[in-house]
């Protein structure tokens, strides 16, 4: 899940949709409908979008997590990125947490939540 006028987001969607070859991952925004359902079960708040989330069954990771676990999934040299696991959560939350809280200062945004394109379809829910 990714905040959808966030430019940083985007790219980082796009991203995974090029290096992700298995398909392993389906893409929303937060900002859609099913979106905003998902947030809505998990607990997280509707309005005000601070981390990325990956669903896993009944789970969600956030953060550090969210993004390790992502990169974890993909191809070489990608997946190498999973060494930052070694680093505490905290340390990586917090560096997260300067990048996720500034990203619309830092990449910009969107005036409108940008949908798919129809070649990546399937690729989001």
């Amino acid at each position: 899940m990714f905040d959808g006028v966030c430019k940083l987001c985007n790219g980082w969607s796009r991203f995974i949709i090029r290096f992700d070859t298995h398909k392993k991952f389906k893409l929303c925004a937060v900002q859609s409908d099913e979106g905003q359902a998902i947030l809505k079960w998990f607990g997280y708040s509707t309005d005000y979008y601070e981390t990325m989330l990956l669903i896993q069954g009944n789970h969600a990771l956030e953060r550090s997590d969210s993004f390790l676990a992502v990169v974890g999934q993909l191809s070489f040299p990608w997946n190498m990125l999973g060494v930052l696991k070694i680093f505490p959560r905290g340390l990586r939350d917090w560096a997260y947490d300067r990048i996720a809280l500034n990203r619309y200062e830092i990449f910009g945004k969107y005036d409108i939540c940008l949908l798919a394109t129809p070649d990546h379809e399937n690729r989001f829910l």
